[in-house]
């Protein structure tokens, strides 16, 4: 394929998988949190030099390009794991087997697990998981999934909508209480009720239509379970069992509006070595500073400063600053000049990574300032769509930070923003 064959596919800003074809074979298929932004990627002068040789073969061989928007991120990778799993493109499963991938397992127990296995434990044909000695049989297998981290995460998000149990060893249930041995396993339980992931008085039956949902979603199949739920809640709401219309309505809501963005990694590139999101074994505080302005018709203008230490915001180390050479509503003007403030300042501790709001412009006017005044701070940028919701990550992996800390910051950033302009509006400051 060329560059210049792309407009004709039409490639949407959204989330999403494409699948690069040669005739009838698709021969590599990926995932996006936006489709035209990665296809664009892969026709980048310098591919060769960011992607490598193998993936430049990818693309010379491929003749065109079928893509399918997804809702979410998180649908967009369950989705790529099925769409590898039916084809085996050679550019996801070459020089690889079953047994270097990671996949999700459902128990074939009267209270079913849901486990992370990996391929070497796995016996695909007889549909057993072999673990710590113990032997399990399955009643789903959903995989391969190529990102060990993006999976961890895309459970996570998918248990705050449907809970379920991955405890190492089967669970029993009598009376309404949960008997497992162990003191490892009886904390699991806890802590499963502890944050309200199942009521005290379990109930078997509501449980397993849990798994069925989670089911359907870890096939791919996020559209047949949107109308399973839809179903399900105008059943519920006819037979007046309204608590359950209720919570099939908040599924069918999670499902859309789940944060996702921790899942928007870019897997070409490298994490540093011991350094991304693990502080204790540099033994060493991660400092995170992020900055954000707010205007209202070009007056009043302030800037912020929020300190993120740990993953814990220090509201005592956070600054407003008055915005006082940008006359127009410039927010690049406002960030270099709140940035140049800032640095100003070597007795407040340096960050060890900075967070902005915005995309690449902003990320470089940071950069600019930083490089003017001779002082070395990684930049991270945090996008947001037109709804003011984190889309995407820049430079979180080269920052040494995680994406879920550069969100955190720049969300604490923007909402010191917007409450200290409030107040400076108030007080009618010009």
């Amino acid at each position: 394929m060329q560059k210049s064959e792309l407009q004709k596919f039409d490639l949407p800003d959204v989330p999403g998988v494409y699948l690069f074809k040669q005739g009838r074979k698709v021969i590599y298929v990926g995932k996006a949190t936006s489709l035209r932004d990665r296809m664009r990627s892969y026709f980048d002068d310098d591919l060769i030099a960011t992607r490598g040789p193998r993936v430049v073969d990818m693309v010379t061989k491929s003749d065109r390009v079928i893509f399918e928007p997804t809702p979410t991120v998180l649908e967009a990778l369950v989705r790529e794991a099925a769409l590898i799993k039916k084809y085996l493109p050679s550019g996801n499963v070459d020089g690889k087997d079953d047994k270097s991938f990671l996949y999700v397992g459902i128990t074939r127990e009267d209270i079913p697990r849901v486990l992370v296995m990996r391929g070497k434990d796995v016996d695909f044909k007889k549909r057993i998981f072999n673990f710590q000695f113990s032997i399990f049989k399955l009643k789903a297998i959903y995989g391969p999934f190529p990102s060990g981290a993006q999976l961890k995460e895309g459970l996570r998000l998918i248990r705050r909508i449907f809970p379920f149990f991955d405890t190492p060893k089967p669970l029993d249930f009598a009376r309404g209480k949960p008997a497992a041995k162990g003191k490892h396993q009886q904390a699991q339980v806890e802590f499963n009720t502890q944050i309200e992931q199942y009521p005290r008085d379990f109930d078997v039956k509501h449980y397993k239509r849990t798994i069925r949902h989670v089911m359907l979603f870890l096939a791919g199949r996020g559209k047949q379970l949107r109308v399973l739920l839809e179903r399900e809640m105008r059943a519920a709401a006819k037979e007046e069992r309204f608590e359950d219309a209720a919570q099939a309505r908040r599924e069918l809501f999670a499902l859309d509006h789940i944060q996702d963005v921790s899942l928007i990694k870019d897997e070409n590139l490298l994490r540093p070595q011991g350094l991304q999101g693990d502080t204790s074994k540099r033994g060493v505080t991660l400092r995170i500073e992020a900055y954000d302005t707010a205007h209202l018709s070009g007056t009043n203008a302030t800037g912020v400063m929020t300190v993120v230490l740990d993953g814990v915001p220090v509201k005592s180390a956070y600054r407003t600053f008055r915005i006082r050479g940008v006359k127009k509503n410039d927010d690049i003007a406002s960030l270099k000049e709140i940035l140049s403030r800032r640095l100003g300042h070597p007795e407040w501790q340096y960050p060890n990574a900075i967070v902005v709001d915005g995309g690449k412009t902003q990320k470089n006017a940071a950069e600019a300032v930083l490089k003017g005044l001779g002082i070395v701070i990684p930049v991270a940028a945090v996008v947001k769509d037109e709804r003011h919701r984190p889309r995407e990550v820049i430079g979180a992996i080269r920052a040494g930070i995680t994406e879920a800390d550069a969100v955190l910051a720049n969300s604490e950033a923007h909402r010191f923003s917007l409450a200290r302009h409030r107040a400076a509006r108030s007080r009618g400051l010009r």
